[in-house]
């Protein structure tokens, strides 16, 4: 280590020995100076001794493990600075007790501390910065002092390159966003974190520089979702969703919400002792007779998709027989005048009904339920559910109302027809109508022509009425129609659709679609870039002729982030039929800002309500059950190098990102 302090000593004018007579008169002048001056003098000297001796390269070496607290605001200045945690390939492992108050970290996020058998180097005077230095959050609840104020210690940890015999440094934030210094970068530690002068880099030049390795992101992955399944585990098992501040529990349903969706996700990591542990709840606590209403959409795509893909993951029947159960029951939703089923069912009693205010349901939520029903039938050989959904589907073909392939946003469940006819978005209450169309003709097997018709007629509408560009960066973006008025405002939501796009275009669809994807693709990514938190809003709205020299603008009340998969969605399909390095790294960077601004360290992570602060960004103290089931597995499959890990040629995901297969010819 090098102190700036011991630089004092090379401005020291070294005086010869005094003899007897001098030192009698040093000793007055000594006794002549005043208390405070004699006590800074031996405070000088105590210093200047103790900095001789850390100068000695062997006890440097002894202490260096025994005292990081001089280094840790340097890496917290690194991981402002964009670098990257941990070597690929690495199993890491740790002690345990050489981290205090660290021991729930996973070992395989943690590589073995060993003793450095090199110094450790300073780090060059310039060090690149992001546009934007993005501070710690102080993230807590008003009033008291929480675990949102405890800042997560970091440690330093050396492992030696099994290939070369190479030193390798990496280095883990406890506060969740893991990072690395790049390939031979020169590093520096200071008594005060603070960077060193042009003398120290001159002095550690002859020192040999620390490699240090790629960040292992599918590892990153998987730590992210244990220390979000740790704190549901310990604060919401078996219940909807985890309030991760508040160390409780919420419930929407009482059926176990996010361990249902988060299943296939533990399966596709991996994570086979959290997923033996959800299964035998499962088996024996997951009961459906209740009475309790459901949302039919929302019940459908987490619970009854959950359950489908998690059997065809494991061929375990139990699963299988549980989406039996929950299918069955949710069938008297469609026990309507118009066969457009009702939005609520209650499960326990066999009665359906629409919500209190409206005899209306949502287009999206009626029409995105049709992969689920007829794999069941396929699954059962029972033909009622496939029927149901797909008389709906028939309906909305017909149906007067569209513009262009656009369809409003909510239709009645008395008449069968659109209703509040002036809207058209993307967004929400109409966004996965349009995923599903393109997904229904590819789970088929290409053969039902009427829903591609549809999904190439909309395509179009969205060129024809939705599309424009901002000021300045023109930046493409899909807005939305009320009464023949363009409203500038894209909801985050309706970043899915640059990733089916891309799907369609994967499958044979006109080229011209995979260029707009891409477009989009850079809209939404600098949704989240633009951003303080790097975090995207709820709803952007963008700016045509711009005079503040901004594309984006968020309003107040539009600027939470619920943790929402959309993005990552689409850079996980970009990825995968481009492969271009670039999605990986905006993935990347999505995954640290959720670590940085998000991660709770009892367990969990939170929503927050301002993606603009990043020194405040206001918890909201709720994990939607959406983000074990969808961003993080998203997340996982975008960084794997396995393209056979749920193939897009077998596989088409439901909107909650549960995998279903695609049907054989024969089926």
């Amino acid at each position: 280590m090098h102190y700036m302090g011991c630089d004092l000593l090379l401005f020291m004018h070294i005086e010869p020995p005094p003899n007897q007579e001098q030192q009698v008169v040093q000793n007055k002048k000594w006794k002549q100076l005043s208390r405070l001056q004699r006590s800074l003098i031996l405070f000088l000297l105590a210093f200047l001794f103790i900095c001789g001796i850390l100068s000695y390269p062997s006890l440097t070496e002894q202490w260096r493990g025994l005292s990081d607290r001089s280094i840790k605001e340097d890496w917290v200045e690194m991981d402002n600075g964009g670098l990257r945690p941990i070597p690929p390939g690495l199993v890491p492992k740790i002690p345990p007790g050489v981290v205090p108050g660290f021991q729930d970290i996973p070992p395989e996020v943690m590589p073995e501390i060993q003793r450095p058998s090199i110094p450790l180097l300073p780090k060059p005077p310039a060090m690149r910065k992001p546009p934007s230095k993005r501070g710690p959050p102080v993230l807590q609840k008003r009033g008291n002092v929480s675990d949102w104020q405890v800042k997560d210690g970091e440690e330093e940890i050396v492992k030696r390159d099994e290939d070369g015999g190479k030193e390798a440094k990496t280095v883990i934030s406890w506060r969740g966003a893991m990072i690395e210094a790049e390939q031979g970068t020169e590093l520096q530690s200071t008594a005060h974190g603070k960077e060193g002068t042009v003398a120290d880099a001159e002095k550690a030049a002859s020192l040999k520089p620390v490699t240090v390795k790629a960040v292992d992101r599918v590892e990153a992955v998987r730590e992210a979702f244990r220390h979000a399944w740790k704190g549901y585990k310990a604060f919401a098992w078996g219940h909807d969703e985890l309030k991760p501040i508040s160390k409780t529990h919420g419930e929407w349903f009482g059926l176990g919400l996010t361990l249902i969706d988060a299943l296939d996700t533990m399966w596709i990591l991996g994570l086979k002792d959290e997923f033996a542990e959800a299964r035998k709840w499962v088996e024996t606590e997951l009961s459906f007779s209740k009475n309790v209403d459901v949302n039919l959409f929302e019940s459908t795509i987490r619970i009854l998709g959950g359950l489908l893909s998690t059997y065809h993951l494991t061929g375990d029947t139990l699963f299988l027989d549980k989406a039996k159960d929950i299918g069955f029951r949710l069938m008297p939703a469609f026990k309507t005048p118009s066969k457009i089923p009702y939005s609520d069912v209650n499960i326990g009693k066999g009665t359906a009904h629409p919500p209190r205010w409206t005899t209306d349901s949502t287009v999206a939520e009626v029409t995105s339920i049709q992969l689920e029903f007829r794999e069941l039938s396929r699954l059962t050989q029972d033909p009622q559910y496939q029927n149901a959904v797909e008389e709906v589907t028939r309906q909305v073909h017909r149906l007067e109302g569209k513009r262009d392939g656009l369809v409003p946003m909510f239709i009645n469940t008395n008449s069968g027809k659109f209703t509040r006819r002036g809207a058209f978005t993307l967004g929400a209450r109409a966004d996965s109508y349009y995923e599903y169309l393109l997904k229904q003709w590819l789970q088929g097997g290409k053969k039902e022509t009427e829903l591609l018709e549809d999904y190439l007629q909309a395509i179009e509408g969205v060129r024809k009425n939705l599309l424009r560009q901002t000021s300045p960066s023109k930046l493409t973006f899909v807005g939305e129609l009320s009464n023949g008025h363009l409203n500038p405002k894209m909801d985050h939501l309706v970043c899915f659709l640059p990733g089916t796009l891309a799907l369609g275009a994967h499958n044979g669809l006109p080229a011209d679609h995979m260029d707009l994807a891409l477009q989009l693709m850079e809209t939404c990514h600098q949704m989240y870039a633009q951003m303080e938190t790097g975090l995207s809003p709820e709803i952007a709205h963008f700016n045509l002729q711009s005079s503040n020299g901004r594309d984006i603008d968020v309003k107040p009340a539009d600027r939470h982030n619920l943790l929402r998969p959309e993005t990552v969605e689409s850079l996980f399909y970009m990825y995968r039929f481009t492969k271009d390095s670039k999605y990986r790294d905006w993935g990347w960077d999505i995954l640290q800002s959720f670590n940085k601004y998000t991660r709770v360290p009892s367990g969990g992570y939170t929503s927050i309500g301002n993606v603009r602060d990043p020194v405040n960004p206001a918890p909201r103290d709720k994990m939607e059950s959406f983000f074990l089931g969808e961003t993080l597995k998203y997340l996982f499959l975008l960084f794997s190098d396995d393209s056979e890990l749920i193939s897009l040629d077998k596989y088409i995901f439901n909107t909650e990102a549960h995998p279903l297969p695609i049907w054989p010819s024969t089926s």
